[in-house]
């Protein structure tokens, strides 16, 4: 089995690209731009001088970990992307593409992780061999591309559900009751006092550590963790209960997901302990996901998007009684079971079938 290093192997490019910023991107237009969020396209622009067209190529979220495989000609998103080139005249693409989706990188947060990618050693069998894997690895997405749209469609119910029970809630169309979140619970931002913050001496004890990216990513509920903190990890932080509801103020504005487990998390990710005779954390959580891209809008930009705690506190919340929020936490609940599988076989199923094609992709 031969390895290669990811130095030998691949060129970053990313300087010969050009960016376009943000308020630019379009609805739909001629060329696509890529960044490194979650979605396969950013945007779209009419512009046509300076579009990167050596491809295909592989996209790194600097900030995300996020890997795409790109073959049309493309624009840059946002500052964080980085533009890989294979070094080898004959590599297939997909085939580094699924290698580097393969290979763990450590999520430390909003800070840069090339530095980590670029330490692995990829395992490079020939080109015949690389052909065969890639074409299993693809007949397998396939079926993945179906099981994802049964989980759009479980999110979409559920959405639909809310709508019934409670009425539009961006525009109150029940006449429900109002009330602030801060005077629904408790409302407090992480901490992570200590820097730097990926200091090694604050990592690999007992306590998960929650970062943003996990929760934009989560959906309902948070039941993985990929970080821990020491006892001085700790010592500069806070640990929040299970149930704690966890609202993204930084990057991911506004993203939400329920902690299972006892954890801690940085001062861009607001916790809120709801007043239990007030509201459920998973009628928010839905709540949320209704004024996700509003509250997004309004927030202020320097370094970073990000919004602060008076703004959540202030927030205007729609308050149904108790009795409905419990029926629809009742709902979800049934929901996410049938959720909660698909995401299982997904992540088992894709991450052995790399792993079992491809081999150890990060070798000491």
């Amino acid at each position: 089995m031969e390895y290669k290093k990811f130095t030998t192997l691949f060129t970053d490019v990313t300087k010969t690209g050009t960016k376009i910023p943000k308020d630019e991107y379009l609805t739909t237009g001629k060329n696509i731009i890529i960044d490194q969020g979650k979605d396969s396209i950013a945007g779209y622009t009419d512009r046509q001088k300076g579009i990167f067209e050596e491809v295909p190529v592989i996209v790194f979220g600097d900030h995300t970990r996020i890997v795409k495989y790109i073959d049309k000609p493309f624009f840059l998103g946002a500052d964080g992307v980085k533009v890989l080139k294979s070094k080898e005249k004959d590599s297939n693409y997909k085939y580094l593409y699924y290698a580097l989706k393969a290979a763990h990188i450590p999520n430390t947060g909003y800070n840069r992780h090339f530095k980590w990618l670029k330490q692995i050693n990829i395992n490079y069998p020939d080109l015949n061999e690389q052909k065969n894997i890639v074409d299993i690895l693809e007949s397998l997405t396939r079926i993945i591309k179906v099981r994802q749209k049964e989980l759009a469609f479980f999110d979409k119910l559920i959405k639909a559900r809310f709508v019934e029970m409670f009425g539009d809630p961006v525009i109150n169309s029940k006449n429900l009751e109002l009330s602030t979140l801060a005077n629904l619970g408790m409302l407090g931002r992480g901490r992570s006092k200590h820097r730097p913050r990926n200091d090694p001496k604050l990592l690999g004890g007992k306590y998960p550590l929650i970062q943003t990216g996990e929760i934009s990513q989560s959906g309902l509920y948070i039941r993985n963790f990929s970080n821990t903190y020491s006892e001085l990890g700790l010592k500069q932080s806070k640990l929040w209960p299970k149930d704690t509801l966890c609202i993204t103020i930084a990057a991911n504005i506004a993203s939400t997901s329920i902690l299972t487990f006892n954890a801690c998390f940085p001062d861009s990710v607001v916790g809120f302990i709801s007043n239990e005779d007030k509201v459920k954390p998973v009628f928010l959580h839905y709540w949320f996901s209704f004024f996700q891209n509003i509250i997004e809008s309004q927030a202020t930009q320097v370094a970073q998007k990000n919004i602060n705690l008076k703004v959540l506190s202030n927030l205007s919340v729609i308050h149904p009684p108790l009795s409905l929020q419990n029926e629809f936490a009742d709902f979800v609940r049934q929901v996410d079971k049938s959720k909660f599988e698909i995401i299982v076989y997904l992540n088992k199923t894709l991450l052995n079938k790399i792993l079992s094609q491809i081999g150890d992709v990060i070798r000491d």
